[in-house]
């Protein structure tokens, strides 16, 4: 009798764990785009196949109406996702669908706010608490402060100059400077990047803001500040997390920005922790060091190097 009920036991223990590790449905995503000043139709398909790839989301593409044409038929029903990622630059759209959106993020829905997506709605206040920084849009020290690290100080700049540049575009060197964050935990301290823009110069409201990595902006390399400028943050607005990656201009087919294996990781885990406040997914071999770019040309880890 007593191994009767030790079998039983046993087996109750298996079915526990069992329920336990079977995947969870996928997150419900929404990526947004149909205007933008970069190449959103190579952009928001990469976005969704890069986070699809995980197993963790499912995401559908929503194209806005083109430039000039009717905003108001874009009203998107938020509360049905669990993450939004905002591939957008171009219109504005309407005082029913902003509300819509603070209302969501403000209630805790997750967001990933992609490279130019933080160029949007510059009179929009709410939007631009939301990216933390943003650049371009005749923004200047009206919209807030530059934010940056300059001599491993972290620095709030209120002198007054136009929002956003960026030189030419190359592999830079991103740094981490919060290694104990679910997003970065784990990664090296430093790994090169693959060919993009390094997006400088960035100012806006900056509150509830935490800068997870920087690159230097090196003038000799075209068009840099020489100060540190970040590239990946965290922001949050009433419950609701957002993930920021400044990184990833789009080529037809991705290019090496969005193939490079250290911005498909950190958006990946980026966006679980927009959803969740944690990070699952381990660091993958691929993962770039300080000494050479990894580049994965259908997004997908590699597992052999």
């Amino acid at each position: 009798m007593k191994k009767q009920y030790l079998l039983l036991f046993m087996m109750a223990v298996l079915i526990t764990s069992f329920s336990s590790c079977k995947n969870v449905e996928p997150y419900k995503t929404l990526i947004i785009t149909g205007q933008n000043n970069h190449n959103w139709k190579a952009s928001s398909p990469a976005l969704k196949q890069i986070l699809d790839e995980t197993g963790m989301f499912a995401s559908m593409i929503m194209i806005t109406p083109a430039k000039g044409g009717d905003m108001t038929t874009f009203d998107p029903d938020f509360s049905k996702y669990k993450l939004v990622v905002l591939d957008y630059n171009g219109d504005s759209w309407s005082d029913k669908t902003n509300a819509a959106f603070i209302d969501y993020v403000r209630n805790g829905g997750g967001v990933v706010v992609y490279h130019a997506a933080n160029n949007s709605f510059p009179a929009w206040k709410e939007y631009n608490e939301i990216t933390g920084l943003g650049g371009w849009g005749n923004r200047n020290e009206k919209d807030g402060p530059y934010v940056y690290y300059k001599n491993e100080e972290l620095v709030i700049d209120t002198s007054a100059g136009l929002g956003g540049s960026h030189g030419k575009r190359r592999e830079f060197l991103v740094r981490i400077r919060k290694m104990d964050h679910p997003v970065t935990k784990g990664l090296p301290a430093e790994w090169l990047h693959g060919n993009d823009e390094l997006y400088s110069q960035l100012r806006g409201p900056a509150k509830n803001m935490e800068i997870l990595a920087t690159a230097f902006a090196d003038s000799a390399k075209g068009g840099g500040t020489m100060r540190d400028e970040p590239v990946l943050m965290t922001v949050t607005y009433g419950k609701g997390r957002i993930f920021h990656t400044a990184m990833g201009h789009a080529d037809d087919g991705g290019g090496p920005a969005m193939h490079c294996s250290g911005f498909i990781t950190t958006l990946q885990r980026g966006a679980e922790w927009a959803v969740t406040g944690d990070v699952t997914q381990p660091v993958p071999p691929d993962f770039p060091g300080p000494s050479g770019v990894v580049l994965r040309p259908d997004f997908r880890e590699i597992t052999s190097r």
